[in-house]
């Protein structure tokens, strides 16, 4: 049995974009109302039944002259007769920039799940949802956080785009909506964690310092997945030599996985060590030589990327030994007249240009997100009975125009290149007790393992803090909780991590 009822946020909001303010002046804008929506549900997840809440919509968000800036969407997930001291409390959301929740609602987190089909293409409907066994809310409370140019989020009133989209913007954006969520449910008390996927490794790197920093917030955890940290180890090209060096076990592991390598190497883990100890050692130093790498070492080089990767000793020297993913993906089945997925590189499309050196679609989206939307929008109206909150954004097309610079803890000037795990590491020092998750897949072309284990290894922490630090992997890609072994392995990761707080 399900009790439903709509609650609509009472807000002091603006009618008129025509009243003038008799102090100054001014003209006020007029702002579209906060609306939040609650209903009662139940589910049975890993086999213990649990009641819970559901407050889904949008809420107000003010600047410090108390105008409205933006409504930041959510959805919000509260057991019934939880301890606000006791029960946990996770943040979560996605990344891009510019991607809304959905990914990580419908894919793992939330209570119902999108059934898409793993390494292949879905149908094109009816889809299909289901309860999601593999759902983290018998665990801890959560929130699924859709920031500003996602979802149902919008700047309002006297906000604008470039007030939220870029990395300092959408730090701040976001740590203050946690702050009022925590203040207008009374959750202060609560143990606290932040989830952030893809971009959100960026974001929740900024945002466990800036909650310490700004608002005494101190984290109890942070779960990092498929995490973008810095900026520097994702943009190959234009001289830029290290992302090039992180993705080659990624290359790797895929050219194995679509039976490429001859011979195919009997073990993933053995398989991906041995190329990245040649990747370390050789190839590394082998690219930081430039022009002055001797002919002799320049064809041993060639000869082990070819055996590694499945691409022709040719190819890897007429790009000068330096392969961006893109390219790969394209190159990689290209006599199979298919593209390689980029998210998740055990999928595989048709191709559309056969003689392009770039892909022109991604088949693992194209394949699993129609799925997800129609899943989620169902989920929303049906169960959730939301409505007239306007269009769902899932990607808000923010990636070319957003502000990439960031100031760093203790830097008294911006960066133009991002590095977040910096933040990371200032908060670890300043919150001792705060532990970190990462979740890392083999298959992922678009934030490597190899980048991941980077970034750990380059914080600069005492042994005592690194072992505050966990890194998962997962034998599939981005979005790891599309294959269901990985889904299991993610939850039973995830809800240990929550526990080990005791």
């Amino acid at each position: 049995m399900r009790k439903t009822f709509a609650l609509f946020a009472s807000l002091a909001l603006v009618t008129s974009a025509l009243a003038e303010e008799a102090e100054n002046g001014k003209q006020e804008k007029e702002v579209p109302e906060a609306k939040q929506y609650v209903t009662e549900h139940s589910a049975t997840i890993g086999g213990r039944k649990i009641e819970y809440t559901v407050t889904a919509g949008t809420m107000l968000m003010k600047n410090k002259e108390d105008e409205p800036v933006a409504l930041m969407g959510f959805t919000a997930y509260v057991k019934k007769g939880g301890s606000k001291n006791n029960r946990p409390i996770m943040f979560a959301y996605n990344g891009g920039p510019g991607s809304a929740s959905l990914w990580l609602h419908m894919g793992i987190l939330g209570p119902q799940r999108a059934v898409v089909k793993d390494a292949g293409f879905t149908n094109n409907g009816p889809y299909e949802r289901v309860m999601n066994d593999y759902s983290i809310i018998d665990e801890t409370d959560l929130v699924m956080i859709d920031p500003v140019g996602t979802g149902f989020a919008k700047p309002v009133g006297e906000g604008k785009g470039e007030d939220f989209w870029g990395v300092d913007q959408d730090i701040k954006s976001v740590s203050e909506f946690i702050v009022q969520y925590l203040t207008e449910n009374a959750r202060w008390a609560s143990p606290k964690y932040v989830l952030g996927e893809s971009y959100g490794g960026i974001r929740t790197g900024g945002v466990a310092y800036y909650l310490l920093a700004n608002h005494m917030v101190a984290l109890n955890g942070v779960i990092l997945v498929s995490p973008f940290m810095e900026t520097a180890t994702g943009w190959a090209g234009a001289g830029v030599d290290l992302p090039h060096v992180l993705y080659l076990p990624t290359f790797a592991a895929t050219a194995r996985y679509h039976g490429l390598l001859d011979p195919t190497p009997p073990d993933l883990v053995a398989f991906m060590a041995e190329v990245r100890e040649f990747a370390l050692t050789e190839y590394a130093p082998a690219l930081l030589l430039g022009s002055t790498l001797g002919d002799e070492r320049r064809h041993s080089i060639l000869a082990k990327l070819s055996q590694y990767t499945g691409l022709s000793e040719q190819y890897w020297d007429q790009a000068n030994m330096r392969i961006d993913e893109g390219r790969f993906a394209k190159e990689l089945q290209r006599v199979s007249g298919k593209t390689t997925g980029r998210i998740d590189s055990r999928f595989a499309g048709h191709m559309i240009n056969e003689i392009g050196e770039n892909m022109v679609y991604d088949p693992m989206l194209s394949a699993i997100g129609p799925g997800y939307l129609a899943a989620f929008m169902d989920y929303y109206q049906n169960d959730l009975e939301v409505t007239d909150v306007g269009n769902y954004t899932v990607f808000g097309g923010l990636w070319q125009s957003w502000d990439w610079s960031h100031r760093a803890p203790g830097q008294g000037f911006k960066s133009p290149f991002a590095n977040t795990s910096i933040d990371l590491m200032h908060a670890m020092k300043q919150n001792p007790s705060m532990r970190v998750l990462w979740q890392q897949g083999y298959y992922d072309l678009a934030t490597p393992h190899m980048a991941t284990e980077y970034y750990i290894e380059h914080m600069d922490l005492p042994d005592e803090l690194r072992d505050n630090m966990v890194l998962e992997y997962y034998e599939a890609g981005h979005m790891m909780y599309v294959h269901e072994p990985s889904m299991v392995k993610f939850k039973e990761d995830l809800a240990r991590f929550i526990r080990g707080r005791e």
